[in-house]
């Protein structure tokens, strides 16, 4: 992740000299980035199509005009953020500075401008939350941007789909639990011999 406000490359830090050799430090490195990978990542994505067909199955109730970032720009950059690691939205009021991520969602023109940067946490908040006391999203001031929940089921089997040649002629699934070990004396829970705990299983 690279610094949310990047320093002054004519900065410079003197430290102690040691054995007589000046020991100073400087920012003139540029901007630097440890994500890089997701610059492959997005071009696997634009080959694919993933992000932008997701995008599909939302409805945007902005007002257009006042819109810098697309649905497709904000699902993509939520989900390039968790595939680095960053499951967190709040890691986006620095991940929206990284060089890396703005050439992955085509930002590359606009690395120093203020314009070019992605978005922030609150404004990824408003595609991921959206209460169930908000029945209307046209109505509603913040939460504008409504799922299509029967669209976004059948795209996963649609992506599935596509991943083969010619779609099979039948699809078995495989249900198995994933234990979930608790300490205490939480409801629900009970002693599996299996996992040798005691856990949820579901």
């Amino acid at each position: 992740m690279s610094p949310s406000h990047p320093r002054n490359p004519r900065q410079v830090i003197n430290f102690s000299k040691q054995k007589g050799k000046e020991i100073i430090a400087n920012f003139d490195g540029g901007l630097i980035t440890s994500d890089a990978g997701i610059v492959w990542i997005a071009e696997l994505d634009k080959k694919l199509g993933i992000t932008e067909k997701f995008g599909n199955c939302f409805q945007d109730h902005r007002h257009q005009s006042y819109v810098d970032h697309s649905v497709h720009e904000l699902l993509a950059q939520r989900l390039y953020g968790i595939i680095l690691g960053y499951e967190d939205v709040n890691d986006h009021d620095k991940l929206r500075h990284d060089p890396a991520l703005k050439i992955a969602l085509e930002k590359l023109n606009e690395l120093e401008d203020k314009k070019g940067w992605l978005a922030g946490k609150s404004t990824i908040n408003r595609l991921e939350y959206c209460p169930e006391t908000i029945l209307d999203q046209k109505t509603s001031r913040y939460h504008k941007i409504e799922p299509n929940f029967e669209a976004i089921e059948k795209s996963f089997v649609e992506f599935f789909l596509e991943s083969y040649k010619k779609p099979p002629l039948s699809i078995i699934l495989d249900m198995d639990v994933t234990d979930d070990q608790v300490h205490g004396n939480q409801e629900g829970a009970f002693f599996n011999s299996y996992y040798h705990g005691v856990c949820y299983a579901p």
